[in-house]
């Protein structure tokens, strides 16, 4: 085996690709927003490994055009056979237009913070809306998105404890509310919540009767006292904490020649 496939070599980013590609499955429609480097290289892997039926949109651009059965243009009418050929294509309509089938959708929200519960604010810091410590990019699509796909997962590119809050200073993106179950049902939010969180230190999930964060799996190198320092509220940690699945040499060898040729997620 070359060395330069072999699973240890693997950096937490890669590490985080793979797990996250492992949750997806063929035939799913992934949406991705901005500034999600590990996002993009998950879903490339899942899709080059075992979604050959998957539908990519990358900030309203879609990919496996050809796998589509008609695409509205107003150059060129109903005809699939426009792009049948393409990478991808722009759709601006494809927000709104089939909200009734967005339950087969799945998509990533980031944060400026996120509380024990899920809540994400990616509005900014500070008491006073008009005048934030910290201004975030806005809610910038995730309100809705989160509020209608089928289930979403919170991916964060560091983990500390100015990320990690007891209590959002704004919600962006309404995860379990303050801990009860059946919050989102309550409120009439049809999508299924956030189902796991992903860090460069570790993987959470949800307790199911409080629904707060809780330790999943560490990755590799990493302690629960390294994810407890860098965590600003108490987390549930079970007894027994597994470890984050490496990469596979198919994996790795996919990730690095043809899902991120350009090594971001090992900078």
């Amino acid at each position: 085996m070359s060395d330069e496939f072999d699973p240890s070599t693997a950096s937490r980013q890669e590490v985080m690709a793979a797990f996250l590609a492992s949750e997806l499955q063929d035939g799913e429609i992934l949406q991705i927003g901005a500034a999600m480097p590990v996002a993009e290289v998950a879903v490339r892997l899942a899709q080059f490994s075992h979604g050959p039926n998957m539908e990519l949109i990358f900030i309203g651009a879609r990919m496996n055009a050809h796998h589509l059965d008609v695409l509205p243009t107003p150059e060129f009418g109903w005809d699939r056979r426009v792009v049948r050929w393409a990478e991808s294509y722009a759709d601006t309509g494809h927000r709104f237009d089939r909200v009734r089938d967005w339950h087969r959708r799945v998509f990533f929200i980031g944060g400026v913070q996120v509380d024990p519960h899920g809540n994400t604010n990616l509005i900014g810091v500070g008491e006073d809306h008009r005048r934030l410590r910290f201004r975030g990019p806005g809610s910038v699509g995730t309100s809705t998105l989160s509020t209608l796909v089928g289930r979403y997962y919170i991916l964060l590119n560091s983990h500390t404890a100015r990320t990690f809050v007891p209590r959002c200073d704004f919600i962006s993106a309404f995860g379990w509310g303050d801990g009860d179950p059946d919050a989102r049902r309550k409120l009439g939010l049809p999508g299924g919540g956030p189902k796991y969180c992903v860090t460069p230190l570790c993987v959470m999930d949800f307790t199911e009767d409080t629904k707060r964060m809780r330790l999943k799996h560490l990755h590799p190198g990493v302690t629960v006292d390294d994810v407890r320092a860098n965590t600003g509220f108490e987390l549930v940690v079970p007894d027994e904490v597994s470890t984050t699945p490496l990469p596979t040499v198919e994996q790795l060898r996919t990730i690095r020649e043809r899902a991120d040729v350009r090594g971001a997620l090992r900078r």
